[in-house]
């Protein structure tokens, strides 16, 4: 709110600030004000340490901290780290926390200097260097803020480079910390041992099978999708070269994964499209990542629950593993109260503004996954429209990772009373 975060000396508004607080800690990317115009150096320096906390998270970026001050870790320290990065065990935590954020830097790093090739000659050094450091971590932390102005990455639909660049980093922070960490010990050991790429998937653990499996899918069947619902349409891929409609169909298929950067307008696309990006948003990332919505695991176990109980299955496997019953009942969990927060917030929204359903359902998912996209309707939003979409960012980004360490938390405890069965009719 102070006079030197903003561009003109000015107060800001307790309401707007409270959003773009929000949106930047809670990697979203859904604004009321323009970033780029509205907010000083020191602003959007603001703004950007709350993109890399939120997308840390911020009992990894406060462990952090209290690491590098030498500040002693308590049992219960451990716990909350443990259980922030959804690991099995506490031994080793703090040096895994080392480990992800030297992997981050290496990241966000590489990608600023990608992005450094052509920002520089086109802003010049200091400008292209600030942009350049600014969008990778942007993209990497799914947050989809840019300092560009106010379309996003529409004038670089067709830069190759920025699209692909941008993409590589987005699935990169949403495939999660301990895919990566996997992968990279398993393919080194492989290029070591002079395996092939088969025998080298097959020696990475089941989650990351899993997700690696589960993010390939997706990105493909979206962007297929979308390469032939937006074909024809001017407004949106239609008089592109068909080189930059594959890029940008693929692109809009990565950053629906929680990423908010937009290379088209959204609220051109073709229903069909936006049915998709409903379904797309809401799934979101990998866990253990800076990604948001249910999650890619958390989706398929889900599904997996329904088809087991169809088959009968007494036990459910995948990738020549079973599923913990416990697993299989917190998925489920985390979709319902998901897709109920979601029809709960949209009836707030749509009963409190003039709008119609479907920009309000994609603004709502959009905002709940913190995706960040929209359909041009953030900007018009009233006060109470504004809150609805900083509770449903604020949910969004706690509810799902709350409710996994709730439930991963929670041991059945015996009862010497049982109640004798009723008897209910269900569907």
């Amino acid at each position: 709110m102070l006079p030197f975060a903003s561009a003109d000396g000015g107060w800001t508004g307790f309401i707007p600030s409270l959003f773009t607080a929000t949106t930047s800690a809670c990697v979203t990317g859904l604004t009321v004000v323009n970033v780029a115009t509205h907010y000083s150096l020191l602003g959007k320096i603001i703004i950007l340490i709350l993109i890399q906390a939120g997308g840390l998270g911020i009992i990894t970026v406060v462990s952090m901290i209290m690491l590098i001050t030498q500040k002693k870790f308590s049992i219960a320290d451990r716990k909350m780290l443990q259980e922030s990065l959804n690991l099995e065990t506490d031994v080793g935590v703090l040096k895994l926390l080392i480990r992800i954020f030297k992997d981050v830097a290496k990241v966000e790093t590489f990608g600023a200097a990608v992005y450094a090739i052509d920002f520089i000659p086109r802003f010049g050094v200091a400008r292209g260097i600030w942009y350049s450091v600014f969008t990778s971590i942007s993209a990497f932390c799914n947050a989809g803020i840019d300092i560009f102005g106010d379309s996003s990455l529409i004038a670089y639909h067709d830069n190759p480079l920025i699209m692909i660049n941008t993409m590589f980093l987005i699935v990169m922070g949403g495939l999660g910390y301990v895919v990566w960490f996997d992968m990279s010990e398993k393919i080194k050991y492989g290029i070591k041992q002079k395996y092939n790429p088969v025998i080298i998937f097959k020696r990475f653990n089941e989650h990351t099978k899993l997700v690696l499996s589960v993010t390939f899918a997706l990105i493909i069947i979206g962007a297929v999708l979308i390469f032939i619902a937006e074909y024809d349409n001017i407004y949106t891929i239609g008089h592109f070269s068909l080189m930059d409609k594959i890029i940008n169909s693929l692109f809009e298929s990565v950053t629906l994964r929680t990423a908010g950067f937009a290379s088209f307008a959204q609220e051109n696309m073709t229903d069909f499209s936006c049915v998709i990006s409903y379904i797309w948003m809401f799934i979101g990332g990998s866990p253990i990542g800076t990604a948001g919505g249910v999650k890619t695991v958390t989706i398929y176990l889900a599904l997996l629950n329904i088809i087991s109980y169809i088959r009968d299955d007494d036990q459910t496997i995948t990738f020549n593993r079973r599923v913990t019953e416990e697993n299989m009942r917190k998925a489920t969990v985390i979709v319902s109260v998901a897709a109920f927060t979601i029809v709960v917030l949209t009836l707030a929204l749509i009963s409190t503004n003039p709008i119609n359903m479907q920009d309000g359902l994609y603004e709502i998912i959009s905002a709940s996954a913190t995706v960040g996209l929209t359909r041009g309707l953030t900007g018009s939003l009233n006060l109470a429209g504004q809150l609805i979409i900083i509770l449903a960012m604020y949910l969004g980004r706690i509810g799902p990772i709350s409710l996994a360490i709730f439930f991963a938390g929670k041991r059945h405890k015996n009862n010497k009373c049982r109640y004798l069965e009723g008897s209910f009719f269900v569907g």
